[in-house]
């Protein structure tokens, strides 16, 4: 009944995950920042996943993956990975319950407009790389005790 797991910095072996199958059913957070990650084709269904941390891996597409397999995704980070275009990032329509996306130092940042091109192809999203579309920070859901007010 594990419902987080952080396997960050751990190696993957040929760009997989040992280990993670389908007997995770429960997890609703799984970390796996830094795992030299290529490829999601290898992720199990983890229906109730909600938070999904793939920072600093070199994942450039096979994003589809996620909707089969994690629709529940209401945050994903994919920040630090080789994703360089939109229709890479179109995949993602498709997770409807998503709500924060983070492409932070990803190629596909340099793109014109990009921030403007993200929101209009996933309007499911309110943030994107820790803001909404005015610029507003996300509210940080580690520290939800409203220090000082």
């Amino acid at each position: 009944k594990v419902t987080e797991l952080v396997l960050d910095n751990c190696r993957s072996s040929n760009g997989e995950i040992e280990g993670l199958n389908d007997s995770f059913k429960e997890l609703e957070f799984l970390s796996m920042a830094n795992v030299e990650l290529t490829s999601l084709a290898k992720l199990p269904t983890l229906s109730k996943l909600r938070k999904l941390e793939l920072s600093d891996n070199v994942i450039s597409g096979g994003l589809e993956v996620l909707a089969e397999r994690c629709p529940n995704l209401t945050y994903l980070n994919l920040s630090g990975n080789k994703i360089k275009d939109l229709g890479t990032v179109e995949a993602l329509q498709n997770l409807k319950n998503l709500k924060s996306l983070d492409l932070f130092n990803c190629e596909i940042t340099n793109l014109e407009d990009y921030r403007d091109s993200i929101f209009e192809l996933l309007q499911q999203i309110t943030y994107l790389d820790g803001f909404d579309q005015e610029d507003n920070e996300a509210p940080d859901s580690e520290d939800d005790d409203d220090e000082g007010n």
